[in-house]
């Protein structure tokens, strides 16, 4: 079957761009668009790609919102950066606004469209994304502990010295700094990972470095050259080919959860209509969750009106 699958990338920027860019040597899509309200950056990323695209069979194209709003899936980057010492959390009124704007200038919306949702703060962007644009919770969600998750797989792999692809682990929750690490269900070639053979052992403490880690990487990134975008290119990416080639594969998104009614990372089925199923980690006893609450800062309080969807879950775990 010939790919005649349409990208939109919103947002032209390092990190919009680096996501077209593996999008395109992954022979993903048959027609990616690039859409920026900067027309002239979005002009100049187009004509820098086309040359690349020449190798690939993709065409690239300069797009408008309207025309993001029909094609078969929309990656929204759209926002401001993430400034050195600042939580995703703080982003939430500058990126809101944006948000808001970017999918009321793409209505009317392809009913089947899938939009994947990368700005920052990732879990309430989501949910805003999915009351915006009235699609269904399965056909919106966002990128969410994915990298994280790649990072800790990484950091277990190298010292149990396996293949990244051998460790199952996952980082769920909140795509931030409450997310957690359930190593209680984390395996190895079938084995628990605690269990795993290797010398020295591997101990919670160390597990609880690695998933610390993992956690605080972005910001060393941000500390070190401003912003993060080749480990979410390659994420999205294969987020995208899951959905194109139908590949049911299983990665940690942020995804509605009935049971906290909002949007949290969880290890998710991922097919040709988005979200196939949601594989729900259990919690040790030692974990408590809680219902979603408003997120309290000191001088306001931030929620979605009427409405339970824009709370922050919060959830705490003691490393297993």
């Amino acid at each position: 079957m010939v790919n005649q699958t349409k990208i939109s990338i919103i947002g032209a920027g390092s990190v919009g761009a680096a996501i077209a860019y593996a999008l395109m040597f992954k022979k993903v899509a048959a027609e990616m668009l690039l859409v920026d309200i900067d027309t002239a950056r979005r002009d100049g990323e187009v004509l820098d790609m086309s040359d690349g695209a020449f190798y690939t069979g993709t065409k690239v194209k300069a797009g408008s919102y309207q025309e993001a709003g029909q094609t078969d899936i929309v990656v929204i980057t759209a926002g401001v950066k993430q400034r050195e010492g600042e939580t995703r959390l703080q982003l939430l009124d500058r990126n809101r606004r944006i948000l808001t704007s970017v999918i009321d200038s793409m209505k009317p919306l392809n009913p089947n469209l899938i939009i994947i949702l990368v700005t920052n703060p990732c879990d309430i962007m989501t949910t805003f994304a999915q009351r915006v644009s009235g699609l269904p919770r399965s056909q919106v969600f966002g990128s969410g502990t994915f990298l994280d998750t790649q990072r800790l797989r990484k950091a277990v792999a190298d010292r149990i010295q396996v293949s990244e692809t051998a460790v199952h682990a996952y980082i769920i929750g909140e795509h931030g700094d409450s997310q957690v690490a359930a190593f209680s269900s984390a395996t190895v070639g079938g084995m628990p990972l605690l269990d795993f053979p290797v010398e020295p052992r591997l101990t919670i403490d160390e597990l609880s470095t690695m998933a610390d880690q993992a956690k605080n990487k972005a910001y060393a990134i941000i500390k070190a050259k401003g912003a993060t975008y080749f480990g979410i290119a390659s994420v999205v990416a294969s987020i995208c080919e899951s959905i194109v080639f139908n590949q049911q594969t299983i990665r940690p998104v942020s995804c509605y959860i009935d049971k906290y009614q909002t949007y949290v990372s969880m290890p998710c089925v991922l097919g040709s209509k988005g979200i196939e199923r949601v594989c729900n980690q259990p919690h040790p006893p030692c974990c408590s969750a809680s219902l979603p609450v408003s997120h309290r800062e000191p001088d306001r309080t931030v929620w979605w009106p009427s409405s339970p969807h824009g709370a922050r879950f919060l959830i705490r775990c003691c490393v297993l």
